[in-house]
């Protein structure tokens, strides 16, 4: 397969299953993972970390929309630009800036470096807003 489709396609499935079974997408990442969040101040290292912390943030979501807008790949990285809408019911997303109980747009980049067909660093910059 093309590289860039490989890629294109792991990031889809990716974002397509990462809320339903966060297990399954453990796959998807390199041995040496890591996932930078800088808008809530979060870097985590390795699956396990990574895979605790889908689970208590999914977890904290319910009425989840994904709206998709621009996904382009290269060789070596994926960008990702969708907007999340969806009701925060937990305290599970660490450094959410909104209370529990908001109604929220998320505005959110991804950029994946990518290596062999995986995802070996995600970082996620977040625009949060309350709506409703």
């Amino acid at each position: 397969m093309d590289p860039i489709a490989r890629n294109l396609a792991v990031v889809e499935a990716h974002i397509r299953d990462e809320a339903r079974d966060p297990a399954a997408v453990m796959g998807l990442y390199t041995d040496d993972i890591v996932l930078e969040m800088p808008t809530r101040g979060l870097t985590l290292v390795g699956r396990a970390a990574i895979e605790a912390n889908y689970r208590a943030m999914f977890g904290s979501m319910a009425e989840v929309e994904i709206i998709p807008g621009t996904r382009f790949a290269t060789e070596d990285h994926v960008v990702d630009d969708c907007t999340a809408r969806f009701r925060l019911t937990g305290d599970g997303v660490a450094n959410a800036p909104l209370p529990v109980g908001s109604p929220v747009e998320l505005r959110l980049m991804h950029l994946f470096a990518m290596r062999d067909g995986r995802i070996a660093r995600e970082t996620v910059y977040e625009g949060w807003r309350r709506i409703g």
